[in-house]
């Protein structure tokens, strides 16, 4: 949780500015803590000109706020992009490099090639000039833009896959390991789209096999 001192601005974007850049890309990932489904990312370049009220950290708002918001972002941005990686990238190659490659996917998507990054507490693999910004979500608009775009994508998908796996609520939990998950874990074990890397689900899948098997 980032201290509350801390005030999303355009400073970071405009000392980009003052370097020369102009293309300014905000970059942030969703759902690295969650047990089912991709982890999603989103690149936005903002409209200095354009300018939209009340960006923060998508954490820090409420679902109505992150909706209403990822509207404007749509509507304002002079280019963003949304794109995940499944989870069985993440159980192949681990949660931090499926971030980064659902970054990357983002950035490149651009319709508008950004000349210059604002990342959240990481790195993208481009040959791009780049910051990597500890809080950056809490800090940079653009970075905060991304950070909702990502965040409600991501809530968007765990809909669709309430939908396709019931009993797991995931409508509601968002795929996080709240005690309901958990206990749904437990009476029916884990599904296709569970990240079996995950403790909790690999545990619990092994369980399943053992009960299956008899012992």
């Amino acid at each position: 949780m980032p201290p509350r001192k801390l005030r999303c601005t355009f400073a970071l974007e405009d000392c980009a500015r003052q370097s020369g850049f102009s293309a300014i890309g905000g970059v942030d990932e969703a759902g690295r803590g969650c047990l089912i489904g991709p982890v999603y990312a989103a690149a936005v370049i903002l409209d200095p000109d354009r300018p939209i009220r009340g960006l923060n950290d998508s954490k820090q708002l409420d679902a109505e706020t992150r909706e209403g918001l990822a509207v404007l972002i749509r509507e304002r941005a002079i280019a963003f992009a949304i794109a995940s990686a499944s989870a069985a990238e993440i159980d192949r190659i681990n949660i931090l490099q499926a971030s980064r490659l659902a970054m990357r996917r983002a950035v490149v998507a651009l319709s508008v090639a950004a000349d210059f990054l604002l990342v959240d507490a990481t790195t993208v693999d481009l040959p791009l000039p780049q910051r990597a910004v500890i809080h950056g979500d809490a800090l940079s608009r653009s970075i905060a833009a991304a950070s909702i775009l990502a965040k409600t994508s991501r809530d968007a998908h765990l809909c669709e896959l309430d939908r396709l796996y019931p009993g797991y609520d995931l409508a509601s939990n968002k795929g996080y390991g709240v005690p309901a998950h958990i206990a749904a874990l437990e009476r029916l074990g884990p599904t296709t789209e569970h990240r079996m890397s995950y403790a909790p689900v690999r545990e619990r899948a092994q369980r399943t096999l053992f009960a299956e098997a008899g012992f």
